[in-house]
């Protein structure tokens, strides 16, 4: 049976990999993008498989009209990918309120939007499938990303949280954290350090900046067609993961990053204790 999709941020990159994915195997998609016409060749080559919304994640009526355009079009919802965002880089001392704000408004608050919009039409059905497109920031951090590691470690608990509530609806829920691609024209990866909105540069963080673009440098870029069609086995999973990478990477690092969070924690945990004004002994079983 083929599936409705409703894609954020369809226009380029990742987004337009999923969407084309989609349709290419006969399913259905409402194809979301600040400025539709960027679709036209998506309609053009797909016909009424494809449904254009102009929508900007920022805007909240929009959302809501634009997800119900798409159910009452196509008459359900089955894939809902939370899709849109951007990029912050920055030292922490660099970034500007609105920034950090600015992004949390597209990255969280506009997925948000989202899922609160597909929600009640996921529920009334009795099933459906959330898809967040979070980061491998949204497990770990590194310098000059905390504006943008901000808003990925707050999807990563949303969803955490939504997964455990809807569960109980039919409806699931999956993160993809990932890697870098090669989603800008010609092959190329996209650069973390000049993609994105840019803090105003203090040069006393040069020098890191300089290392750190040695290294995404040294970096390969994956296949957006190879992710499109990850995402088609996860859809079509009966038991699809909460979270998955999407790239070798992730995996390899996460492993040390969470070795070293457990041992700092088992290191100082006679402190923790001391601080909760208990023994051990005196505690008891752990209640969350």
């Amino acid at each position: 049976m083929s599936k409705v999709w409703f894609v954020t941020g369809s226009s380029r990159g990742l987004g337009r990999e999923f969407a084309e994915a989609a349709l290419s195997r006969g399913d259905k998609v409402a194809a979301t993008a600040r400025n539709s016409a960027t679709l036209k060749d998506l309609v053009a080559t797909h016909g009424d498989a494809v449904l254009p919304l102009d929508m900007d994640v920022t805007d909240r009526a929009a959302v809501f009209e634009s997800v119900r355009r798409a159910q009452e079009h196509f008459g359900r919802l089955d894939v809902v990918v939370n899709n849109a965002g951007y990029a912050l880089i920055g030292a922490v001392e660099e970034l500007a309120e609105q920034q950090l704000r600015d992004v949390l408004e597209t990255n969280v608050f506009g997925a948000l939007r989202v899922v609160q919009a597909a929600l009640p039409y996921l529920r009334e059905q009795g099933s459906g499938h959330i898809i967040q497109l979070s980061s491998m920031a949204g497990l770990f951090a590194a310098p000059l990303g905390g504006g943008y590691h901000a808003s990925k470690w707050a999807l990563e608990g949303l969803n955490d949280a939504l997964a455990q509530e809807v569960g109980a609806f039919g409806i699931k829920v999956t993160v993809i954290a990932p890697g870098g691609f090669a989603t800008r024209r010609g092959g190329e990866k996209p650069d973390p350090l000049t993609d994105g909105d840019q803090a105003d540069r203090n040069p006393i963080y040069d020098g890191l900046r300089r290392r750190i673009a040695e290294f995404v440098d040294k970096s390969p870029g994956g296949d957006p067609a190879a992710a499109a069609r990850a995402l088609l086995k996860i859809v079509d999973s009966e038991n699809p993961p909460l979270r998955v990478f999407f790239g070798p990477q992730g995996y390899q690092i996460i492993q040390k990053v969470y070795a070293d969070r457990l041992k700092t924690w088992a290191d100082w945990q006679e402190l923790s204790v001391e601080a909760h004004g208990a023994t051990e002994h005196d505690l008891g079983p752990t209640v969350v």
